[in-house]
């Protein structure tokens, strides 16, 4: 499915192997570098530093949100222990 996806976007899959395969009506692909594919997995990818930079950054700037849902809950909390401490 990704790669008439791909072709659309204009991009280049780097796989020299990949044909469409007209009797299965997919694409055949070449060997996995499996040592390749599991450096990236544990953190050793090639933007895998400027993803957690992202990824820190977006967890910083969004601490006041977390910040006003938890003071907006223990507002709640306590309206609702009021109004069950009067009835």
């Amino acid at each position: 499915m990704t790669v008439p996806q791909a072709k659309v976007l204009g991009l280049t899959i780097p796989d020299p192997d990949l044909k469409y395969n007209e009797q299965t009506g997919h694409y055949d692909f070449g060997e996995i570098n499996w040592e390749e594919f599991w450096n990236v997995v544990n953190g050793n990818g090639p933007c895998n530093r400027e993803r957690m930079e992202a990824r820190i950054k977006a967890h910083e700037e969004g601490a006041w949100v977390r910040d006003a849902a938890m003071a907006y809950a223990e507002k709640q909390k306590i309206r609702t222990e009021k109004q069950v401490n009067v009835a």
